[in-house]
Parts: C-alpha cells; structure tokens; sequence
C-alpha cells in the first residue's frame, strides 16, 4: 500500500465529511446545546446594554433574531414533513414484506425496526439542521461583533 505523501510544509487536512445517522445527530445536537447559549448571552446583554432607546443597529439584530427563529423553524418543519412522508413510504414496503414472508423469520422484522430507527434519525436530523445552521452561524456572527458599537469620530469642517 502506497504512503501518500504531502508537500513539505503544508498540514494534511482531515476529510470535511461530517458522520451520518446518530453520530451526525450527536454532533449537531451538542453543537447547538454550545452554540445556542452563546448566542443567547451575547443578544441579551446588548438587550441590556441598549436600555429604552435602541440604536439603529440593535433595532437591527432584534429585528433579524425574530425573523431569523421563523425562517429556521419553517424550514424544520418542511424537511421533517419531507423526511417523514418519504420514511413513511420506504417503511410500508418494509412492513408488507416482513408480512408477506414469514418464512424468512426475525429477518424481516429486525429489518424493520433498523428501518424504523434510521428513519427516525433521519427525520430528526433533518430537522435539526436549519436551527444547527443559524445557531452555529449567529454563534461565529455575533463572537466577533462587540456588544457596543464604537462611537463615531466627528471631524471637523
């Protein structure tokens, strides 16, 4: 077996292909349990910070935090719908061919309940994505953004 090698220098980088199936949901599950206070601890002290009067910039990201939940939300729920209207036919098939072979034993049962469980995952995973995609977005977004902006500089004319 042939040694792959690399130019001197340069760091092999590791594949960009996340796991599937529970591994995948773990992953994006513990991601956004990370994400999702970060975000939230950031959006609330610049609610604090911002009193009465908001600026311009915090009418700004309140505005979006709002639609930002709608949108992430929406698209769950479609691709959950979608997920599960495409499980749902793979496992009527599963289902009527463990009950029309029984002669085959547990084989077409335990087939059935490994179905069942990936589609599951898969319908779950699903749905995570959009809020894991906005959360880990907002979390990088708003790490770099200072709670308080910058007073501006007047110059004199």
């Amino acid at each position: 077996m042939a040694v792959r090698q690399f130019p001197a220098g340069t760091i092999p980088m590791a594949s960009r292909r996340r796991p599937g199936g529970t591994a995948g949901l773990a992953r994006k599950s513990t991601e956004l349990a990370l994400a999702t206070p970060q975000v939230m601890a950031h959006r609330m002290m610049r609610m604090a910070l911002a009193g009465t009067q908001l600026s311009e910039r915090d009418r700004k990201e309140f505005n979006l935090m709002g639609m930002e939940k709608l949108g992430a939300f929406t698209a769950a729920y479609n691709a959950m719908a979608w997920a599960s209207l495409a499980s749902s036919q793979t496992l009527a098939m599963q289902m009527w061919l463990a009950w029309c072979t029984p002669w085959m034993g547990n084989r077409g049962a335990n087939r059935l309940a490994q179905q069942m469980q990936q589609a599951a995952v898969s319908i779950l995973s699903k749905g995570l994505a959009p809020a894991h995609a906005k959360a880990t977005a907002n979390a990088r977004r708003l790490a770099a953004t200072p709670l308080v902006a910058a007073p501006r500089r007047r110059t004199r004319a």
